[in-house]
């Protein structure tokens, strides 16, 4: 089967067809072009969505689902950019920090060395059966 008939004609979709594909044309630039493929797969997409925001909502223990579980429950799709953001400057300080830390290990390096006869760097030997 041709990957343009994704959708049995007869498929039962999640949400109507034509609302979905209303809001997409809303939101997009008035020349696009959006192909039964897409428009399928929104919907589903769309549904899954739904779907992990109800499992989340069933993680409370409690009978009645309020409006601050849902805006909990929603906040990684609605927040997608402030917490893109975070990670961004999350992995900007860990990048710092590891750089602090090659540096603090070349100082370290730097100071445990010995001159030996002025010809070459040795790393001193702590041990105790190291050589004296």
């Amino acid at each position: 089967m041709s990957e343009e008939k994704i959708a049995n004609p007869k498929e039962k979709l999640p949400f109507a067809k034509n609302e979905v594909y209303r809001l997409m044309k809303d939101n997009l630039d008035n020349d696009k072009m959006i192909k039964e493929q897409v428009k399928v797969e929104m919907n589903r997409f769309l549904y899954s969505i739904l779907k992990n925001v109800c499992q989340k909502l069933n993680e409370y223990p409690y009978t009645t689902v309020d409006y601050e579980m849902f805006k909990e429950c929603i906040y990684p799709y609605t927040n997608i950019r402030k917490i893109n953001q975070e990670r961004e400057r999350i992995l900007m300080h860990l990048d710092a920090i590891k750089a602090d830390c090659d540096a603090l290990a070349m100082d370290v390096e730097k100071s445990l060395r010995l001159k030996d006869d002025g010809k070459s760097e040795s790393i001193a030997d702590f041990s105790a059966n190291g050589s004296q």
